[in-house]
């Protein structure tokens, strides 16, 4: 019996030795109140230096690694490691647990700091990306969070000068990160060339943005913003591992054992080497230094902490010390004193005094010790070392007796025998020596029956006998001195054992779980006097257990602390003290034994507080002695919830089906059917397994839950409201203080929490993401803003909520056994208590977690299942009701007392303003005084007591009560029975509602002529409804059986009800008396049916798969039907009686004649031509398509036709209503569906007149009713109804834009490849072959030629430092769209092209730009709040959704000074491609291109994200707001509309209906705007414009525009719509509409491009004027009174632009690009002055020396010569039939060379006039032309190819130069090559994918730019021959920038684009003189 309690003692944790010193570092302080913090194993350690004292936090359970001092120096921050490793943050003076933070790390905590304020924290993983978070810690919130660095981030730091600015250091790198919204940005620190990149371990931020860092090599490197400014040299010899900043300046400390101090500015002060102090020894090394004031804390490598006083800095104190490097095993107590000896692998033995806490001595020894043993008298002490010897030392002062060495294995114990006589060794080969102390350690014997190494020995009292365990977890005895092995049983059974520490043998069984085989406990000790056993185990475990324990399992209590294994544990002397010491923690903890009756005085240590419930968590095993369970709480906890297919998992199986299906039918299907139905009665309510679940409303009506419905019940009119929001089974109800909201949670793989209102039944807040597969238990705050919650996954989760914002705000494990109740503390909103299964635990909020306690039920009682509890009249009281029928009464954690109040369990209790309430499975409601004194009153609930106004019958006495309320003078009361009783003070009983009993319903049937119905049940009764008004249950009848069956005879005076038992009866209908019964079946009778007519025959159909035939009349079986294959499932006769139509469980349709029951075969074609007198069959052609795409997971169990054969009902297995147009031909029908069952539905059945359907759920015991509502009869009320579920097949139109923008895939820059298709081998990867030419440095020889002709040779040449953006020629409009708004009340214009937002002022054209995106832009949108002017959004492209750098994210930026208000990374992964700011401007939606298409909703200006959703599973296109919400918006896109609304944290959607338009087809939606009364516009592809009402399809404006209708805009002054279609333009058209504000009317405006077709992709409208941006890459102003165009912005419609070319002397250039244009632009005007079609795609162009004429080369292969003067033709001439690349003219203007993609160039002579007659061409070029060049003499021709090789050609013979000395002496006219030595360091190391595209050297020969194929501007100088030369960046470009050139004169540099077909002019800013 002992053995099945755990014992009664206890131990508290009284001191540890040691400190982590290794793998951590800065993990050393002073808090507040003078006290050292730090960490050692899994404790918090708090030492008081004055009193020489210390104080644990254990709230970790694993190793802690790091440590953060929060500036007010009271609270610390540790963080540990761990599969989930978590944070927590507590106070050093309390050592309480103030905030956790988890769910976010994996691995471990490598690094923590808090900032100035000390508001937020920042983490850094130890995961493979090093993760780096920023907490709201207080909330427990993580902010934002980003990948770290690819290797160790070793210490990271807030700038404390500089708010939202980190930095980090670690492996090869530091990083300065800084925080904007949600985004962590990091930029790398430069190295340069003043240090030598190397790892950094440590870090202090200064002033002035000065970072200061230790680094690997000793120096300390200062860093001003990114850049490396200086390095402090020699600052330490070896790596530098602490730096501490304080107010006096900054402390460094390193692995040479130094400490320095310096000044603030870094200057330094002192060095203090601490390995020469007296304390010292070599190879000290410091990890960790604290300075503050006169006073240093040091902590190094070894585990020693020193305190050094400045002015004393030669005698440092040691203040703590343990054992260093390798595990520590040995451990040995003293005999007589309060002494242990511990040794280690550091090969050192220590002796620890455990009453002065402090080392007394210290000795080294030659080997790694692995054992230790005392000598009875206390002087010898034995040692086992690792390499098989073993020494003897003496106590007193540690000389050596002897040292002996006669094994080669590792010694892993030995022991003195009691009398002192002998030492048994025990070595790891697995023998066990005898030595005679007395004789000098002779060897006396040796023990070797083992097969494996020796783990523990253990000897007799008289020492005669030796027990040893081996690693087998063998047991073997030994006679000693000799060593013989005993193997006779009986002589070992009188030994009395001196010491227990065997871990086998029958006294110590029960520490071993019961089914267990593994050998992880390392060590056990007896305590015999105090019958006590102490355990250490592998998890770093010590557990108490009963000493015997001879059951296996047996019960204990367990203290965590120690990190992983614990590898011995010992009793002290006196049994004082255990010892337990940890093999890879290194530590020593001692702890103070509390025996059984000092437990008393020590109660206030008893529960300990911890995450891991170190305080005596109950064992494994369950109680033995806790009477039986209950019975119904035992089937409760049996219920399981979980389901096959959870409804969430519907769509993705669906899509599953639908692609295998895809071959299947394309058959035009039926619409679904214009009835609906509409719930309007559930008879039932669910208290079979849920408690507390009814209440009173404010109004007095009454709200429980059945099925997946919510119900208000209004006792006075008899009516029920419904709350129809959830998808499953509702599990719990509970309702908020001001009794107007209801929270109700679900069944469901992520199941939600609805909290709704019963008023208006609108859900204000949906709650999900935190729970799995159900939620059993709710509770509200005393302040009804906070709302617990508690799953019933595995551990049970408890969350609590702030259910207003839907936001999580903590979460806990709660307990391995069901949880029953939660319950939030009245006063305290920030405790709670939660019941079940043997426990109840007292719980409070710590930031992200909770932290809980088990209730502490000391000797007055049993931990007991509890049922219910509440909080009683202070915040530390509490009751809770037991499955026992007591009433337990704690404070706070301790039971204070029991009280008896019930016979079998108290299920419900309530708390009264003046006392309790309490109901149980007795049947008796008991009211008590407000302390559980006595019983004020009791109301048994009988029959007899039932009042007339009762709404049924009871069905038994003394039903279990489940839930009690009172209000309004009334206790109500809710039972098992599924009845809710209203109780008047006086006595009377009403019933109101109620249902059947647990058990499946399946029987249904209704009345031939009167509204009622029957129904039968696995619960053994037979029941009859009234369905008229009254709503309630008319008779009731007990079975014998239960039954699955039931049907009116068609008089109506008879009723037939089939048993599961194979017998069947026939009652009276009335009286319900029986008039016949037959047996003839032994499985279930599933289906019974009457004959029509005069009811001659009864078919009766049974599981057996027979039907029996009876005449009524003469009450004989008169046939049978056989040939069934499986039972039988539905039965309906035909309007003759002759026929019977059958289904069966295998899926057969079979027919049978009656009566003789001879089975006839019937093609389905004649099937349908009978008249059948019902129809309940679900198979066959007639309802094929009422099986849904997803049949194989879900059954069709029932289906009825109404009488006029129009609809068909069905229910099915999950749980959906169904109606379906009859006759339902083709596969998969359109429907409308309802939900309100949570599983089955059993049975559905019309009543006689169809204006009602009546539904049975299996599972949830109710009966609903539905009213039918019949086509146009219907009120305009929003529907319940959902669609069909799959999307109509035709959707109205193809349209190649659209097509293209919904398939485009974009790219980001890092992964952009190269645009060219080159090969080869790169030029910074090619063997240089050495020059001929190698001069020596001084010689006679002329001076070099330059390189390149200069043209301003006169003036000073000045390098350009700096390239600014001043102009970009560009628009996105080709497949964005909504992406050009007015600003500043229309002055301005602000759109993107590429990755820039540019402002664009209307009046003068000068241009500003936001610059920070480092990828494309995607979408924009402006913030229309008068609080947010001039506020923007943009959303980009971007890789994986992993919060780096790369990942997609929105800006929110200020238009008119660019700053960056806010970064949103997001997880939409690919992009973001649509951004819309709500009504307040304070929430922003984003929708990404992610292959769920995500929509998020953010607060921006915080950068959280609210809620978040998949959309669709095809293209979204737009979402917006509502302009008048900041809740509701609409999302439309492929085949698409949908409208949303934001519920706390829930996106909750609706689709579009479109059922109520004739002929209406869901299209394509493009585009969106809003009308007054909550109507919706949507632009579809046909170019119909679609208008809804809430989400109901009202009407079509048809052909609003004749192509696509692509951007909409809603004016919010006056309402008016603006559409944007594509059209050609004709004369009443146009391509731009206004309308009204309803859209009746409409005017249109011609956009006056000369196009053909215009397409618009962007509308916005101002003061009297229309912005319009079309698909050409234009933006248009529009004025509304005189319809006149002005082209503010023009743009290349197709990319890339190849061809760029700047004029000789003009700021004029021009472009060719893949349009077929080619542009001339003026930088001055900053406009397009013209352009020319060419009809073909062009790809080069050039101007001559003059500037007189342009050479155009085309991709066809063509080239034209036109006078710039008139634009006419001079020449045009195809010679080849690739495109041409590169095309100029000579410098004399004698020739022009033509290069092509046929590997050729070909010279022309233009002397000789137009004919362009080819003189000459160059022969071998390797691989196509990218540039040429002309030499400055026009002589020689330089050529770049495909291959990465540079030629050199004479002109114009074009024969090749190889001469490198005659290449070197070359001066040319311009450099536009990427090939050469010169430009050797233009390619940088990441171009394995991508290239370097183009190039171009100034004017003045110094400087050279390069475009590439990431979109990147590099800037060098020129030339620049080294490998991957220093150059500056400019970003703006898409990827690929395809040619780039200097003006005339160097003022600009313009580069063209590749993806984004736009023109960048840059200003050059020059060095100054």
């Amino acid at each position: 019996m002992a053995a099945r309690s755990a014992p009664n003692c206890h131990l508290r944790l009284e001191w540890v030795y040691g400190y982590r010193g290794h793998q951590c570092r800065n993990n050393l302080y002073y808090t507040a109140a003078k006290e050292i913090v730090y960490f050692v194993a899994g404790v918090g350690v708090v030492y008081s230096p004055r009193e020489h004292r210390q104080k644990f936090y254990r709230g970790h359970s694993d190793d802690i690694i790091s440590l953060a001092l929060h500036p007010e120096r009271v609270l610390v921050a540790t963080g540990q490691v761990g599969k989930e490793p978590y944070i927590c943050v507590w106070d050093s003076y309390t050592v309480q647990t103030i905030s956790v933070l988890k769910d976010v790390h994996t691995h471990g905590i490598a690094c923590l700091a808090f900032d100035l304020d000390g508001q937020r924290l920042v983490s850094v993983g130890l995961d493979s990306k090093n993760a780096v978070c920023v907490w709201d810690w207080k909330r427990g919130k993580m902010l934002s969070m980003a990948p770290g660095h690819t290797d160790r981030i070793f210490d990271i730091s807030w700038d404390l000068y500089q708010p939202n600015k980190l930095v980090s250091c670690g492996v090869k790198h530091i990083k300065f990160w800084s925080l904007c919204g949600n985004a962590l940005t990091p930029k790398r620190g430069v190295f340069g060339k003043t240090g030598d990149l190397q790892t950094i371990l440590c870090l202090a931020c200064a002033r002035d943005e000065l970072t200061y860092s230790g680094a690997l090599n000793g120096d300390i490197y200062v860093w001003k913003g990114i850049n490396l400014i200086r390095t402090i040299q020699g600052a330490h010899t070896a790596g530098i591992f602490s730096m501490n900043a304080c107010e006096e300046g900054f402390a460094t400390g390193g692995r040479d054992g130094c400490i320095r101090l310096w000044d603030l500015t870094f200057k330094p002060i002192t060095v203090i080497d601490l390995r020469e102090t007296d304390q010292g020894y070599k190879g000290l090394s410091v990890r960790s230094v604290c300075w503050r004031g006169d006073h240093i804390l040091v902590g190094t490598q070894d585990s020693e902490i020193f305190e050094i006083v400045v002015h004393e800095r030669n005698k440092p104190f040691l203040i703590m010390q343990g054992h260093c490097e390798g595990e520590l095993w040995a451990l040995a107590i003293h005999p007589t004193k309060p002494l242990a000896v511990t040794g280690s692998d550091d090969r050192s033995v220590r002796i620890w005094s455990l009453v002065d806490h402090a080392l007394i001595a210290r000795c080294n020894m030659e080997e790694p010790i692995r054992c230790a043993a005392v000598n009875v008298d206390g002087i010898h002490l034995a040692l086992g070392m690792k390499d098989g010897s073993f020494t003897v030392l003496r106590v007193r002062d540690m000389t050596e007796v002897v040292h002996i060495k006669d094994r080669k294995e590792a010694i892993h114990e030995l022991k003195y025998s009691p009398d002192g006589t002998y030492l048994a060794v025990g070595c790891n080969d697995s023998s066990v020596d005898i030595y005679g102390v007395v004789q000098r350690y002779k060897k006396l014997g040796e023990c070797v029956g083992s097969l494996s190494f020796i783990t523990h020995l253990d000897w007799s009292s008289d020492s005669r006998y030796l027990q040893t365990n081996d690693g087998n977890g063998k047991r073997l005895f030994y006679r000693m001195p000799g060593g013989k092995e005993v193997t006779n049983k009986e002589e070992i059974k009188g030994v009395h054992w001196a010491s227990w520490t065997c871990v086998s043998g029958l006294e110590v069984n029960g520490i071993w779980p019961k089914y267990s085989d593994i050998n992880d406990i390392n060590s056990v000790d007896g305590n015999h006097i105090g019958q006590v056993l102490v355990t250490a185990d592998d998890y770093g475990i010590i557990k108490l257990f009963r000493y015997p324990c001879l059951r296996k399992g047996a019960k204990f209590k367990k203290y965590i602390g120690h990190s992983a294994h614990v590898t011995n544990v010992r009793w002290s002397h006196d049994y004082q003290w255990v010892i337990s010491i940890g093999g890879a923690d290194h530590s020593v903890f001692q702890w103070k034994f509390i025996p059984e009756r000092k437990l008393k005085d020590a109660l206030h240590i008893a529960p300990q507080e911890s995450l891991a419930d170190s305080n005596s968590d109950e064992s494994d095993s369950d109680l033995s002695d806790v009477p039986e369970l209950d019975s119904e709480i035992e089937q409760e906890t049996q219920l399981t919830y979980r389901r096959q297919v959870y409804k969430e998992d519907l769509p993705q199986l669906k899509e599953q089906y639908k692609e295998k299906q895809k071959s299947g039918t394309s058959k035009r299907r039926e619409r679904a059917p214009g009835n609906s139905i509409r719930l309007h009665f559930v008879h039932g309510y669910r208290g079979y397994d849920c408690r507390s679940n009814l209440f009173y409303t404010q109004t007095g009506e009454i709200v429980y839950h059945v099925a997946a419905v919510g119900v208000i019940y209004n006792r006075q009119q008899n009516t029920q409201r419904f709350y129809l929001g959830h998808d499953d089974d509702i599990l719990c109800l509970a309702i908020h203080p001001l009794k107007d909201y209801v929270a109700t949670g679900q069944v469901g793989r992520d199941p939600s929490i609805h909290v709704w209102d019963t008023e208006t039944i609108k859900p204000l807040s949906v709650l999900k993401g935190c729970h799995q597969y159900g939620v059993c238990a709710v509770d509200f705050s005393a302040d009804g803003k906070r709302l617990a919650s508690v799953g019933i996954d595995d551990s049970h989760t408890i969350v609590l909520w702030d259910w207003k914002k839907g936001e999580k705000l903590s979460i806990a494990r709660g307990s391995k056994d069901k949880i029953f109740v939660v319950k939030m503390n009245p006063y305290v909103p920030d405790k709670l208590i939660t019941a079940g299964i043997k426990h109840v635990k007292f719980w409070r909020r710590a930031g992200g977690g909770l932290i809980g306690r088990k209730g502490y039920v000391g000797t007055l009682g049993k931990n007991d299942t509890m049922m219910c509890a509440v909080y009683g009249w202070t915040e530390e009281m509490a009751f809770s009701g037991t499955s026992t029928g007591d009433v337990c009464i704690w404070r706070d954690v301790f039971l204070v007392k029991t009280v008896k109040a019930h016979d079998g369990p108290v299920f419900s209790m309530h708390a009264l303003e003046k006392g309790f309430v309490t109901g149980g499975k007795d049947g008796v409601v008991a009211l008590w005084d407000d302390s559980f004194e006595r019983c004020l009153k009791t109301y048994a609930i009988k029959r007899a007591a039932l009042a007339p106004g009762s709404k049924g019958l009871l069905l038994e006495d003394n039903p279990s009560i489940r839930a009690i309320s009172l209000g309004h003078g009334h206790i109500l009361i809710g039972t098992k029975n599924g009845e809710i009783l209203e109780v008047d003070k006086s006595g009377p009983i009403t019933l109101l509602v109620q249902g059947h009993m647990e058990g499946e319903v399946w029987g249904l049937a209704t009345h031939p002529y009167l509204p009622i119905c029957a129904t039968v049940s696995d619960d053994k009764t037979l029941r009859i409804w009234d369905l008229s008004p009254s709503h309630c249950m008319l008779a009731v009848r007990k079975l014998k059986k239960g039954g699955r069956c039931c049907c009116f005879s068609p008089d109506g005076k008879a009723l037939a009800v089939g048993l599961n038992d194979g017998s069947f009866l026939m009652a009276n209908a009335d009286t319900l008396e029986d008039l016949v019964s037959f047996h003839h079946r032994k499985d279930i009778i599933s289906d019974i049916r009457f004959s029509p007519g005069s009811g001659k025959y009864l078919a009766v159909a049974s599981h057996d798969s027979f039907i029996d035939i009876y005449n009524v009349m003469s009450s004989k079986r008169v046939g049978i039907c056989k040939g069934a294959t499986s039972y039988i499932t539905h039965v309906d006769w035909d309007i003759r009686g002759k026929l019977l139509q059958v289904n069966t469980g295998a899926k057969e349709q079979l027919f049978f004649e009656a009566p003789r029951g001879k089975k006839q075969t019937i093609p389905s074609v004649e099937v349908e031509k009978i008249c059948w007198a019902s129809w309940t069959s679900v198979l066959g052609l007639c309802c094929e398509g009422i099986w849904p795409v997803i049949g194989e997971v879900t059954d069709i169990t029932a289906s009825c036709l109404t009488s006029d054969k129009m609809i068909l009902a069905t229910g099915d297995d999950l749980g959906f209503v169904k109606l379906f147009r009859y006759p339902a031909k083709g596969k998969f029908g359109k429907f409308k569906r309802y939900v309100a069952h949570s599983t089955h539905v059993t049975n559905v059945r019309w009543t006689y007149d169809d204006s009602m359907l009546v539904t049975l759920g299996g599972a949830d015991m109710s009966l609903m009713v539905w009213t039918n509502e019949i086509e146009g009869y219907r009120e305009k009320r929003p529907c319940d109804s959902e669609e069909s579920d799959t999307d109509s097949e035709e959707d109205g139109g193809y349209d190649s834009d659209v097509t293209r923008e919904n398939e485009i895939s974009y790219t980001i820059r890092a992964l952009s490849t190269n645009i060219r298709p080159m090969f080869g081998v790169k030029p910074h990867l090619q063997q240089k072959e050495p020059s001929v030419d190698e001069r020596p440095p001084v010689s006679r020889a002329p001076p070099r030629p330059e390189k390149l002709q200069t043209n301003n040779v006169g003036k000073k040449k000045r390098p350009i430092e700096d390239l600014v953006l001043e102009l970009v020629f560009g628009y996105r409009g080709r497949d964005c769209r909504n992406n050009v708004h007015y600003l500043n009340d229309g002055d301005d214009i602000i759109y993107h092209t590429a990755s820039v937002g540019i402002l664009h002022n209307v009046a003068t054209g000068t241009q500003s730009f936001y610059q920070e995106h480092n990828d494309d832009i995607l979408c924009l949108t402006v913030n229309q709040h008068p609080k947010f002017i001039n506020i923007v959004a943009t959303g980009q492209v971007g890789d994986l959704a992993d919060m780096s750098a790369t990942a997609p994210s929105i800006h929110i930026w200020d238009a008119v000074n660019k700053r960056t208000l806010s970064i949103l990374r997001c997880y939409h992964s690919k992009g973001v491609c649509s951004v819309s700011f709500s009504a307040t401007g304070k929430l922003l939606l984003s929708v990404g291109l992610d292959p769920e298409h995500t929509i998020t909703i953010w607060r921006w200006q915080e950068g959280t994200k609210i809620a978040s959703r998949a959309g669709h599973n095809q293209r979204i296109f737009v979402a917006e707001f509502r302009p008048d919400s900041d809740s509701q918006f609409v999302s439309v896109g492929v085949k698409h509309v949908k409208f949303w609304t934001l519920a706390g944290r829930a996106l909750l959607s609706k689709k579009g209906l479109l059922s109520t338009v004739e002929d209406a087809r869901m299209q394509t939606m493009l585009a969106v705007a809003f009308g007054a009364n909550n109507l919706t516009f949507t632009g579809a592809v046909s170019g119909d414009v679609c208008v809804w009402r809430d989400h109901i399809l009202c009407r079509i404006v048809a052909r609003a525009h004749n192509g696509p209708v692509f951007a909409m805009y809603t004016t919010l002054r006056d309402g008016l719509v603006v559409t944007g279609g594509k059209e050609r333009p004709s004369k009443e058209g146009g391509a731009v509409k206004l309308w009204d504000q309803e859209l009746r009317r409409c005017r249109a405006f011609r956009l006056e491009t000369g196009q053909v077709t215009d397409c618009v992709r962007s509308v916005c409208r101002g003061k009297g004027k229309i912005l319009v941006g079309t698909r050409n890459a234009e933006i248009i102003e529009v004025g509304e009174k005189n319809a006149a165009c002005n082209i503010l912005v023009n743009g290349h419609v197709d990319g890339p632009i190849w061809g760029l070319v700047t004029h000789p002397s003009r700021d004029f250039f021009l472009s060719a690009a893949e349009d077929g244009t080619v542009r001339l632009w003026d930088i001055a005007d900053k406009k397009m002055l013209n352009k020319v079609n060419l009809g073909h795609a062009a790809r080069t162009v050039c101007y001559s020396p003059e500037g007189d004429m342009v050479a155009i080369g085309m991709k066809n292969g063509e080239f034209i010569i036109l006078l710039v003067s008139s634009l006419k033709i001079w020449g045009k001439k195809r010679d080849r039939r690739c495109a041409i690349h590169d095309i100029r003219f000579s410098p004399d203007s004698r020739f022009l060379a033509v290069g092509s993609s046929e590997n050729s160039v070909d010279f022309y002579d233009l002397t000789l006039g137009p004919t362009l007659n080819r003189i000459s061409y160059c022969r071998d070029i390797p691989s196509f032309v990218i540039q040429m060049d002309f030499s400055a003499d026009s002589r020689y021709l330089q050529v770049s190819t495909g291959c990465y090789k540079r030629h050199v050609y004479e002109v114009p013979s074009g024969k090749p130069v190889t001469d490198q000395a005659a290449m070197d002496r070359i001066t040319w006219a311009t450099w536009t090559s990427i090939l050469g030595d010169e430009v050797m360091g233009i390619w940088s190391r990441h171009t394995e994918k991508a290239n370097v595209n183009c190039a171009c050297v100034s004017h003045s020969g110094i400087s050279l730019v390069t475009g590439d194929d990431f979109g990147m501007v590099k800037l060098f100088d020129f030339p620049c021959p080294e490998k991957f030369a220093k150059h500056k960046r400019f970003l703006g470009h898409s990827p690929h920038v395809t040619n780039i050139r200097f003006t005339s004169g160097d003022r600009h540099v313009v580069s063209a684009g590749g993806d984004d077909c736009s023109l960048f002019v840059w200003k050059c800013v020059h060095m100054p003189h």
